[in-house]
């Protein structure tokens, strides 16, 4: 079923809250819709960077999704953000978040992989929540 801007906004900020994002992240989120992002676990918001943030707007627009926080890792195959995202339709929103215990959870993400935009996909990838951040593990 499509949902709307606000139920996504809503399931989302649920979501932040399972991954135990700090909070002013989450509340940055919930009001002046800020994507934050995070290298080992440090956080920053995705305006900053003109590049990453044409690319979130450009996912959102093109898949009808809402990406409410991302990953930014240097692997061995290029330089990847991973977009974890809510899609329009919630009949998925079971599946988006799985826990493996209370710190690692596979995540729905869309992979950007910034040195080979053709090797960018969806999937799914395995997080590690600490400090108020998070990191990609898998």
């Amino acid at each position: 079923m499509k949902t709307t801007i606000e139920q996504r906004k809503e399931k989302a900020v649920e979501l932040m809250k399972q991954l135990q994002i700090y909070k002013p992240y989450i509340n940055d989120f919930k009001k002046d819709n800020l994507v934050t992002y995070f290298e080992r676990h440090i956080g920053y918001w995705a305006f900053q960077d003109e590049e990453l943030n044409n690319k979130i707007k450009q996912l959102e627009e093109k898949y009808d999704i809402t990406v409410y926080t991302a990953t930014h890792e240097f692997c061995e195959f290029g330089e990847c953000y991973s977009f974890l995202y809510l899609p329009n339709d919630n009949e998925d929103w079971d599946y988006l978040l799985d826990p493996i215990n209370s710190k690692q959870f596979y995540a729905r993400a869309y992979v950007w992989n910034k040195d080979d935009d053709w090797c960018s996909e969806f999937g799914d990838i395995t997080v590690l929540t600490a400090l108020g951040g998070l990191r990609r593990i898998g």
